[in-house]
């Protein structure tokens, strides 16, 4: 504790420190130059990544410009109108729910369809498997992925396990549950976690992280037609700060296949969600600094991951590095980690390297340094290149 508490007492002196820097440096300057000042300086602390759109998809037919939850809320809309028995339910969610995601359903498809539930996430997910059972399509919201622990029991000896218990002869297979998920900038202990890991170690669900609008729109339909459940956690700060073409009609992006975005000779990068950017932008520098090409890969499924891609990569880089916001200790890294050592061990030039979060609870003011930004990420990967 006393190490914590001087750990803590130093940061915040950094803090002050650098914020008196700053303001010294205003205090010579004009109005506006302090304003310019002002505004970069917010620029540069906004977000740890820069939002990377892919190219215009040209498969799927007319594409719209839309943010993350816009595409979300387009996925929805196809769902609802193409499966009648499809309904979507979770607190707040009949006026468009906090992060506006289901906004104009419950207009468009009446209160029969898109309803709000108690402030009970265990009552949420066991109404779910209950019209699941049925037959009918459940979406199931809980409002935060850090508030889905009540509903841990339904989830893991309910709802993954009940296909299982009958032998097939009755299931939940058509439950998906959503969850706005991982860190914002500001949500501190109860707003930020990033909570994939723990249901990554219970068979019989689906576990999905999308890296943006398009790839969460088609991944999204993708769960809600699974005969598994699915639960599709959603990067939240992406939800605006993620804008890029999608397709206005219906699409599927296959789950469990991880996506090599940019291929490279030397290390293999591994992230999901958010971290995915922060990754890309790793490689450039890596690429501009030191010279050394990286292979991107998102892996979009956490459960069941695509072992073969990442592995095949691995054999041909010979170095892997594996990023995600959730603590070290007990993260998915940890079982990427594992099974490429088990895999890969004789084509290994460097111990591969997890770059996460802390094990503590996620901090509010402290954000900054728990984030595993891309310095951190472009600092283990020189420490691999010169191993």
């Amino acid at each position: 504790m006393a190490a914590l508490a001087a750990t803590a007492a130093r940061l915040l002196r950094l803090r002050a420190a650098g914020a008196e820097g700053q303001w010294g440096r205003l205090r010579g300057a004009g109005p506006q130059a302090a304003s310019a000042a002002g505004d970069a300086a917010q620029r540069r602390h906004v977000a740890h990544f820069t939002f990377q759109p892919d190219p215009e998809p040209q498969e799927y037919g007319q594409t719209q410009k839309m943010n993350l939850f816009q595409a979300i809320t387009s996925a929805l809309d196809n769902s609802l109108a193409k499966d009648p028995t499809a309904v979507i339910f979770g607190e707040d969610v009949a006026f468009g729910g906090v992060f506006r995601c289901t906004v104009g359903l419950r207009d468009k498809y009446g209160k029969d369809r898109v309803f709000n539930t108690p402030l009970c996430e265990q009552g949420i997910v066991g109404f779910g498997i209950g019209i699941a059972v049925t037959g009918a399509t459940a979406i199931a919201e809980i409002q935060f992925a850090d508030y889905i622990f009540p509903a841990f029991d339904q989830i893991v000896n309910e709802a993954a396990k009940y296909r299982y218990r009958s032998g097939d002869l009755f299931n939940c297979g058509s439950l998906t549950i959503r969850a706005p998920w991982g860190c914002v900038g500001h949500g501190a202990l109860y707003h930020s976690q990033s909570p994939e890991a723990f249901f990554a170690h219970c068979p019989g669900i689906k576990v999905v992280v999308p890296r943006s609008p398009f790839q969460a729109k088609g991944l999204l339909l993708s769960c809600i037609e699974d005969r598994n459940p699915c639960i599709f956690f959603e990067p939240k700060i992406l939800y605006r700060a993620a804008v890029e073409q999608v397709p206005v009609e219906p699409y599927n992006i296959p789950l469990s296949q991880a996506e090599v975005i940019q291929e490279g000779s030397d290390v293999t990068l591994v992230a999901w969600g958010t971290q995915v950017h922060v990754i890309r932008e790793v490689a450039s520098m890596a690429q501009e600094k030191l010279g050394v090409s990286c292979e991107v890969i998102d892996l979009r499924t956490i459960l069941p991951w695509d072992v073969d891609t990442i592995c095949k990569s691995v054999i041909k880089t010979g170095r892997l590095l594996i990023s995600h916001e959730a603590p070290l200790t007990g993260g998915f890294a940890s079982e990427i980690s594992s099974t490429v050592q088990e895999e890969c061990f004789l084509n290994l030039e460097a111990p591969i390297s997890r770059v996460c979060g802390y094990d503590t609870p996620f901090p509010h003011i402290f954000e900054p340094f728990y984030i595993p930004d891309k310095w951190k990420c472009y600092d283990a990967l020189r420490k691999m290149i010169n191993y």
